[in-house]
């Protein structure tokens, strides 16, 4: 390839990747300029105790620090071919946009682990929070926004917040530009949503049934 494209998920130029890494160290950099404040928003909205709040945090910022990193080394394959002044190569394209559907009690980190590695890939992400816990969502959508301003050039909508009840998640599942959904909550969540995102030959990250128990 010989020309670059501006484009946040192209694939033709290589150093768009670092670039995208560039955001999300910086998000990673809010993250830690505000890990107290929004651990102990953490800790108003989804119950634990702050030390357990702001360690969620510090999970945000370290996928932040994997993933910059990660934007360096999405290498492609070059392989041999048996024609004469001829080789084969592999090249990554951008999935498309992926929707995070996170549960209560990991309101923050779930999305992060999703979103950061999305992002260097040149994917953009929807977010539905829990509607237990849309404080935090807000919250750390603000500090994505601040990052992306301080970054420059980022498109809009690259990262979204949608509040609402299950009938959100299921528009999710079910619309055809959404690539992938990736989706945490209970083992029926899934059961439910798997087939609509199967129907349309979507793609599906489900984290289900986990056990996380709150002894009072």
């Amino acid at each position: 390839h010989t020309r670059c494209s501006r484009d946040w998920s192209s694939d033709v130029c290589s150093s768009d990747l670092p670039q995208r890494g560039e955001l999300v160290r910086m998000l990673g950099e809010e993250l830690r300029a505000n890990r107290t404040e929004l651990g102990r928003l953490v800790t108003l909205e989804a119950g634990k105790i702050l030390s357990e709040g702001v360690g969620e945090v510090q999970e945000m910022i370290d996928i932040c620090g994997f993933a910059s990193g990660l934007s360096r080394q999405l290498h492609g394959l070059i392989i041999a071919s048996e024609r004469r002044n001829h080789r084969m190569m592999e090249t990554w394209h951008p999935l498309g946009v992926v929707g995070v559907i996170s549960a209560f009690n990991f309101p923050v980190a779930v999305w992060s682990w999703n979103a950061a590695l999305a992002l260097v890939c040149g994917d953009p992400v929807v977010w539905k929070p829990s509607s237990k816990t849309p404080l935090t969502a807000l919250a750390v959508q603000s500090l994505f926004e601040r990052a992306a301003k301080k970054f420059g050039g980022a498109p809009k909508a690259l990262s979204t917040v949608l509040i609402g009840s299950r009938e959100v998640g299921e528009a999710l599942a079910d619309h055809p530009r959404v690539a992938l959904v990736s989706a945490t909550g209970s083992t029926a969540m899934g059961q439910s949503i798997a087939p609509h995102i199967a129907a349309r030959f979507g793609r599906a990250l489900l984290e289900l049934g986990g056990n996380n128990a709150g002894i009072v």
